[in-house]
């Protein structure tokens, strides 16, 4: 096994680099985040670096890069403080990919790339009809970080748009059977192969596969 210091990789060409790193810490949720602006124009964005804040309350966190293109879909959060996730299903990945183009401010890739826009009502920021689990949420807080000008948005889950038979009887949402779509670097999509789920992990006691992942309310 080759042993890769830091130096081989400050070294490496900037391409080729930003491809290693961004692909080797693992498959990633791939979420296409919407938005709308001051002027009512909406925005859709590729995001593939959602993760879990809580519980209770219900927070997301979203990663911004500080030399990409999403400075549109932060501006239009901080301005009305409502954004939406829509995860990506396996026939719609293509069409999603074409949301990261350097589209010109204004021009909306829902009607570029072939989406639906999709709004529920008291919420401002348009959902995907053609996604099938669907998360409205309401901007909490804004962390940038002076290491390298990378963002943090915060934001508490107001909605969910879900087909019902996703959700298990012990709320375990099953996103493989909704289709998702997930990711590896900045242009590597993977469906989902589930091996099981396992009891809860204690101490001095072996854990168990469990039966309720295929159990459906």
């Amino acid at each position: 096994m080759r042993v890769i210091n830091s130096s081989e990789i400050l070294q490496m060409e900037q391409r080729f680099r930003t491809t290693f790193i961004n692909s080797i810490s693992g498959f990633k949720s791939l979420q296409m985040v919407g938005s709308i602006n001051s002027e009512g124009n909406t925005n859709l964005a590729l995001f593939s670096s959602i993760f879990h804040v809580g519980a209770n309350p219900p927070y997301l966190g979203m990663v911004v890069r500080p030399d990409g293109n999403e400075h549109e879909t932060i501006q239009n959060i901080m301005f009305n403080n409502a954004y939406t996730l829509n995860n990506v299903i396996s026939n719609r990945y293509k069409e999603a990919h074409q949301t990261s183009a350097r589209y010109s401010a204004g021009d909306s890739e829902f009607a570029a790339c072939g989406f639906t826009e999709e709004y529920i009502d008291g919420f401002a920021a348009p959902f995907v009809k053609e996604s099938n689990v669907k998360i409205g949420l309401e901007f909490k807080e804004y962390l940038p970080f002076l290491l390298n000008k990378t963002k943090i948005v915060i934001g508490e889950i107001k909605h969910v748009l879900i087909d019902e038979d996703l959700i298990g009887k012990d709320g375990f949402v099953d996103l493989n059977r909704a289709d998702s779509v997930s990711s590896s670097g900045l242009d590597a999509y993977y469906t989902t192969n589930p091996l099981t789920r396992l009891s809860y992990a204690k101490p001095g006691k072996q854990v168990e596969e469990l039966n309720v992942y295929r159990e459906h309310r």
